[in-house]
């Protein structure tokens, strides 16, 4: 499994209010949800992410509420992956439950700016930063993560079994 794509770039701390800010959460609807994707922190990201792209983040992504929502719109907007270097624990596990693939590399997360054109292998945790000619390591996921986010999340998983 790989992802290629444009990175948007975040710094410390980005928690789910922002991810996807509460005066949306009455609705469960993926399209509704990634059309409000990080408007409170960055208003043109819905404007101008692509199918595929990259979000990377210092540490602690996903702090805040442990809302499924967050990791719904991200994944909806496009986002093929999030690298951090650290992420809140249950933004992480909500991320794997719903098929978002998220890997931690603080290398990654502290060299790869904005813009820049990012390849991820998954089976070897390899991240390429194109841009720069760069490539950092992250832990690869175990192969039942990786069947999980392949099935599109965990519910697909079970399911298809």
């Amino acid at each position: 499994m790989k992802a290629h794509g444009k990175v948007f770039k975040y710094l410390d701390n980005v928690d789910t209010d922002v991810i996807i800010p509460a005066r949306y959460l009455n609705t469960t609807d993926p399209t509704e949800l990634a059309a409000h994707c990080m408007e409170d922190i960055d208003q043109d990201f819905v404007h101008n992410v692509k199918q595929g792209d990259i979000m990377v983040a210092r540490q602690n992504f996903g702090c805040g509420s442990s809302r499924e929502h967050a990791p719904i719109a991200i994944q909806a907007s496009g986002i093929s992956c999030v690298i951090a270097s650290t992420f809140a624990r249950i933004f992480y596990r909500n991320a794997i439950n719903i098929g978002l693939a998220i890997l931690e590399c603080p290398e990654a997360s502290e060299k790869i700016e904005a813009g820049d054109e990012v390849e991820v292998d998954f089976d070897s945790g390899l991240i390429q930063n194109l841009t720069k000619g760069e490539s950092y390591q992250a832990e690869p996921f175990p192969d039942f993560i990786k069947e999980i986010i392949r099935e599109g999340g965990l519910l697909n998983s079970i399911q298809n079994k």
